[in-house]
């Protein structure tokens, strides 16, 4: 995909439309991470790290507390 700058105000914008969004799970909300090596531009979303990790600790419970139902589910 190729794309153009767009003047916004004294500055210039890249828009990102919303399938590039979706698939990157991000929103007009989520901060971005700007970085370049000197070519190239990259942008990533920062993911919420709590959040993250407060999912990982419920799945983990629910899998300690839960086994067999979990592993009579699978089959």
């Amino acid at each position: 995909m190729i794309k153009s700058l767009t003047k916004h105000g004294n500055s210039l914008a890249l828009v990102i439309e919303k399938p590039i969004l979706e698939l990157l799970g991000a929103d007009a909300d989520t901060p971005f991470e700007v970085s370049t090596d000197g070519q190239v531009l990259i942008l990533a979303p920062i993911k919420d790290t709590i959040r993250r990790e407060a999912f990982k600790a419920a799945l983990e419970e629910v899998n300690r507390r839960y086994p067999k139902s979990l592993k009579k589910l699978a089959q």
